[in-house]
């Protein structure tokens, strides 16, 4: 089976509330009863406390194509949090939605739907806040538009973006294109790409690997982390053959896998996902080239449902800890979540109940300031 690397959670809890009660402020108007999602991006409104739900926390993830079964798990892991603390923010009672930012076309997210949930989110009163999205390229789109939303900006809590842009100077423009408000209403529970680029170069070095060639699915996320593992890597004194882009559409590999052969790498990272015709691309690498070591960021974190046997033998890093690190109420998760599906969880479905879980406190937050409804809290 694929091996899993770690590169440790470096958000603070206090922080991501922060940021998510600015987001929240405007938006805090008591709700008679919930105007539901449609359910043409939407699952039914789940809620399990007494009387009707007050608000909706929406979870925005990529519900079809390779990762559905880590998406899935991740959403069960949501309503676990939630029914973990009695479907309640302090005094408010909270329903959920499962929301779908996939297409069966693309198989993954896609921006079009990024952009029409967003809007969704932005124009019903009753969502107080969204677990999302996935994938940074998603984040990109949908958190300047819930930054607009009227009577305030609309807070989101991702579980899995690493995409250092969204939160961190890096591009030009980065971070405060993503707040054309000027109020931060996003926040994120896992560690940045800045981190799992070079600790995926680190794990390369300590597998005595000296040349590596580097590949890219050409978006921001992978695109992203293969540059930041290129810069460590040749930090390290491994040699960087190149770091070339791959076309998800491309119907085979081999022409590829055929150059990587001829470069005299004896390894291949991987900056992607695996939605992005990621196995396709293993399978032709390893026919070519059986004995060459397999090296992936979080982008192929779906397991064996996700990346088939080819990824056998890959390293596969995580942008947190992994399930059996956790520790305190992180372990306790993992055993009665664990329990409720029959397995292991995936580790982002521990970073999906903790997104909701901060959602929830800054929600009870913001309740209780005497600010509500008046300025923000920036940070």
């Amino acid at each position: 089976m694929s091996r899993k690397v770690s590169v440790g959670v470096l958000l603070g809890a206090a922080a991501v509330i922060a940021a998510v009660v600015a987001g929240y402020a405007g938006n805090a108007k008591s709700a008679a009863s919930v105007q539901a999602l449609p359910s043409s991006s939407c699952g039914p409104v789940v809620y399990k406390g007494s009387g009707s739900p007050d608000f909706i926390v929406a979870s925005d993830l990529p519900l079809q194509g390779a990762i559905r079964a880590q998406t899935v798990q991740i959403s069960r892991a949501i309503i676990w949090a939630l029914q973990d603390k009695g479907w309640k923010a302090g005094s408010y009672k909270i329903g959920y939605q499962s929301c779908d930012d996939s297409t069966a076309q693309a198989g993954a997210w896609d921006s079009g739907k990024c952009a029409t949930n967003a809007r969704l989110y932005a124009a019903d009163k009753s969502v107080i806040g969204v677990v999302g999205t996935f994938n940074s390229g998603c984040a990109e789109i949908e958190v300047p538009i819930l930054g607009r939303a009227n009577p305030g900006p609309l807070g989101m809590v991702s579980p899995a973006n690493t995409y250092p842009g969204l939160t961190k100077k890096w591009a030009p423009g980065e971070p405060n294109k993503y707040y054309p408000t000027g109020v931060r209403n996003y926040a994120r529970v896992v560690a940045t790409d800045d981190y799992q680029g070079p600790a995926d170069a680190m794990q390369t070095k300590a597998l005595g690997i000296k040349k590596v060639y580097v590949l890219n699915d050409r978006q921001v996320y992978g695109a992203g982390v293969a540059g930041t593992y290129v810069t460590a890597a040749k930090k390290l004194g491994i040699t960087v053959v190149t770091n070339v882009g791959w076309d998800p559409k491309a119907s085979s590999y081999e022409a590829l896998a055929e150059a990587i052969k001829k470069s005299g790498a004896t390894a291949v990272f991987l900056g992607g996902i695996v939605c992005n015709n990621g196995a396709k691309l293993m399978q032709d690498i390893k026919s070519v080239n059986p004995k060459i070591q397999l090296q992936m960021p979080d982008g192929f974190s779906g397991g064996i449902s996700s990346n088939g046997a080819v990824a056998n033998g890959a390293y596969i890093s995580v942008a947190g800890e992994p399930p059996k690190a956790l520790t305190g109420a992180g372990a306790n998760f993992v055993t009665s979540f664990g329990k409720s599906i029959g397995t292991t969880p995936n580790p982002y479905a521990a970073y999906g109940a903790q997104a909701m879980e901060v959602m929830l406190q800054a929600i009870d937050l913001d309740r209780k300031s005497t600010r509500l409804n008046s300025s923000h809290l920036v940070i």
